[in-house]
């Protein structure tokens, strides 16, 4: 398990010594191309030291790739705050958000699918402002009202990915829990049950109740999220959030433990559809 810039640098140099094998030079012809040492390559090959937006531009120059997206994507991963010289939206909230938010926003952003069990509280991607607000308040005592409306607007403008073009898949499997549980009160809850049955009729959002009649099941041990990358499945991690940091899981086989763990939940999920009906019978309190 390592933190999320460990995890980037080392996925960074993993691709980027898989597009030079395929190009057909050695780690010394390489550097020879670019002018470095040939050290400098395997330090960011192995992950043992950063790069920098242009470094890794220039391999990728010099290994012909053409791939736009997985050109960004790379990029992305080289300086999480920057894209091409362009400080991110949530750049301006840096001296409010702990880095490990940042980095799980970084991750969100340029994901082409999210998949996440969630089982105490709705994904943040389909919180309503005063859900979110709610939350946000019990898990941070201590935070000014300023702060506590800049964290919501954050999560708020977080949901944009999910109206991008393309916009991010996201599946869900929520705990029976999440939908009882009253945050905020009755009417907080009613307008964010109603909220769940609108970003589920979307046709890149798969929303599915676990019932509490399923009984036990792999999920029991906590909710984590699976990001997915259009360009190379070899870019996916896993996030598993605490309370004062997130730990990012990226080897082969703890991806697929957690994605042979989702595919278990869906199979004991109820359909979306009759998912559907279940959160339609829960916000008129049957």
């Amino acid at each position: 398990m390592q933190h999320g810039p460990v995890v980037r640098r080392r996925k960074l140099g993993a691709e980027l010594r898989a597009l030079r094998t395929t190009a057909g030079f050695t780690s010394g012809e390489a550097a020879r191309l670019v002018g470095w040492h040939q050290s400098k390559v395997s330090r960011i090959e192995t992950g043992t030291s950063g790069a920098k937006p242009a470094d890794v531009r220039l391999l990728l120059d010099a290994y012909g790739v053409a791939d736009d997206q997985l050109r960004d994507l790379l990029v992305m991963l080289a300086r999480p705050e920057d894209t091409g010289g362009r400080p991110h939206w949530w750049h301006a909230y840096r001296g409010v958000l702990p880095t490990a938010y940042r980095d799980f926003i970084d991750l969100e952003s340029q994901a082409s699918a999210m998949r996440t069990l969630e089982t105490t509280v709705i994904p943040g991607l389909l919180q309503t402002p005063e859900y979110a607000r709610e939350v946000t308040r019990v898990a941070g005592d201590g935070r000014t009202a300023e702060q506590l409306d800049t964290l919501v607007e954050v999560r708020l403008a977080r949901q944009d990915v999910l109206r991008g073009a393309p916009p991010l898949e996201l599946s869900a499997v929520l705990d029976e829990a999440v939908l009882r549980r009253q945050v905020g009160g009755a009417g907080v809850m009613a307008r964010q049950l109603a909220r769940l049955n609108e970003a589920a009729r979307l046709p890149h959002v798969r929303l599915q109740v676990l019932p509490f009649a399923a009984g036990a099941h792999i999920g029991v041990t906590g909710p984590f999220v699976i990001f997915s990358f259009a360009s190379t499945s070899d870019l996916d991690v896993v996030v598993i959030d605490h309370l004062t940091s997130s730990l990012h899981l990226e080897r082969k086989e703890d991806l697929e433990a957690y994605t042979e763990a989702f595919n278990a939940l869906l199979i004991h999920a109820l359909s979306p559809e009759d998912s559907l009906d279940f959160i339609a019978a829960t916000a008129a309190g049957a």
